[in-house]
């Protein structure tokens, strides 16, 4: 039994940072749009954490929580700047 079905296969608890567009950011652009949209309705990290990566955070808080972070802050550079890459192309 998979216990959170809607996970997106691939994806790093340490989102990998760089200055401009990763492969890493294209293959998992949708995931950091439901980052930006649980943000948008004021989830919490444990609530993005559970829903978006699979990861319990009552057996696993300081995990879900970094991990969570690190999505949503490259998620919110996607946002703000790294989306601009995808139509430079």
């Amino acid at each position: 039994m998979v216990k959170y079905p809607d996970v997106e296969p691939g994806l790093k608890e340490e989102v990998p940072w760089s200055d401009s567009l990763t492969t890493y950011d294209r293959e998992h652009f949708g995931t950091y749009l439901r980052f930006v949209d649980a943000s948008a309705d004021n989830a919490s990290y444990e609530e993005m954490a559970q829903i978006i990566l699979g990861i319990d955070p009552v057996e696993e808080p300081e995990r879900a929580r970094k991990a969570a972070r690190s999505n949503l802050e490259r998620a919110n550079w996607m946002a703000t700047a790294g989306y601009r890459e995808l139509f430079a192309d």
